[in-house]
């Protein structure tokens, strides 16, 4: 099991990697959450994966059993930033507007995960290895990237497993139901702590 943080300048060096995560989003969210979203060839995709993103794969060779994308809070894709921000912007008939707490953030230290997903073909016996896994990358490659905080939305149920990920963590915002899925805004503090 390995990660990879995938982006347009090198998903050449992954062989079928970068479009095994798209065609794993689609068994994700729309053959099981059944959420409506645009697919082609077998692959989920929205407005937010252009090159100004990252995409973070955990991986048996070349078979997907998690992802999240990161996407910078200053990416703009004609009247698109980020998912966040548009959804309070009410450009997302998906999301309601009142999902944060706060006006969204337009800063290179600010990144926003999205999209994330456990396979469903991954073995209960490892999620808790995988979530690790995901949550190390994520967190290393947005640092890499310069953010000192990520904004994501997430399960609600995330102050269970905050402190056993290592993660700083605050609500960002309410408790959102998503087809009986209960989630929230987050915000998640990445900047190094001072020994």
């Amino acid at each position: 099991m390995q990660t990879t943080t995938l982006s347009f300048a090198n998903m050449h060096n992954h062989g079928e990697l970068m479009a095994n995560l798209f065609r794993a989003r689609r068994q994700s969210f729309i053959l099981r959450n059944q959420w409506e979203l645009p697919e082609a060839l077998g692959m989920e995709y929205d407005q937010y994966d252009t090159p100004a993103s990252r995409w973070i794969a955990v991986h048996d060779g070349l078979q997907i059993l998690a992802g999240i994308r990161l996407t910078p809070t200053t990416a703009r894709c004609g009247i698109y930033s980020y998912m966040i921000r548009d959804a309070q912007n009410g450009l997302l008939d998906t999301i309601p507007d009142d999902l944060l707490n706060f006006e969204a953030p337009v800063h290179p230290d600010i990144w926003e995960s999205s999209r994330v997903f456990v396979a469903q073909d991954t073995p209960m016996a490892i999620r808790r290895r995988v979530h690790a896994l995901l949550i190390t990358e994520m967190t290393r490659s947005a640092r890499d990237l310069g953010a000192k905080l990520v904004l994501g939305i997430i399960p609600s149920n995330w102050p269970r497993w905050a402190s056993r990920c290592g993660l700083e963590i605050a609500a960002a915002g309410r408790v959102l139901e998503f087809d009986g899925y209960d989630s929230q805004c987050v915000s998640i503090n990445l900047a190094e702590r001072l020994h």
